[in-house]
């Protein structure tokens, strides 16, 4: 479904697309198959409680990016960069910049981590930026992970649940900015 965002002087066209995510696995193929979509300079911001898979997606974004590292939450240290390693052919991706603002008091604090510079080059992947990391860029996806009360979290360790249906993540994805004119996320959900 499409609709239109507006804000202080914005009439930007969005387009909205929801899907659901039964498990870890599902929710890093999704972030691979995104991944195929996404080019330097790309903010993408995850919102959702904890435990419902924001770390877990861009862990397949940065799988099929080809990035350094291990992604994982960084919570305790707000930013970490992942540079492109060489693929097969010798060319690299965008590396990725991930970021948890969480722990963030305000956009001044954002600024402070100089996102700017790394922000042309690289995927950017910011946790918790609903309400501060949209002033990033005007062009951006906006994902918000809904789990289901007392569903399990994805994170190793998490108790089992005994109905393994109640683990299924809600996602809606919304595209705004010209720069997601053209590019049909429908096809992303329909090609897990």
């Amino acid at each position: 479904m499409s609709g239109a965002v507006s804000g202080p002087g914005d009439t930007t066209t969005s387009e909205e697309v929801v899907l659901h995510l039964p498990d870890a696995d599902t929710t890093r193929a999704f972030g691979a198959a995104l991944a195929g979509v996404l080019r330097p300079g790309d903010l993408v911001i995850l919102t959702g409680d904890l435990g419902a898979g924001k770390t877990t997606l861009t862990q397949g974004i940065g799988a099929a990016l080809n990035v350094r590292g291990q992604v994982a939450s960084p919570t305790f240290i707000v930013a970490r960069e992942h540079p492109a390693l060489p693929r097969e052919d010798g060319t690299r991706g965008p590396g990725l910049v991930h970021v948890d603002a969480y722990r963030l008091g305000g956009l001044g604090e954002l600024d402070a981590l100089d996102l700017d510079s790394s922000l042309e080059d690289s995927v950017t992947v910011v946790e918790w930026g609903r309400g501060l990391a949209e002033a990033l860029a005007d062009d951006r996806l906006e994902i918000d992970l809904q789990r289901p009360r007392g569903a399990p979290s994805f994170d190793p360790g998490a108790e089992a649940e005994a109905d393994p249906g109640a683990g299924t993540r809600t996602v809606t994805i919304r595209a705004i900015g010209p720069r997601w004119t053209g590019v049909d996320l429908r096809a992303l959900v329909s090609g897990r």
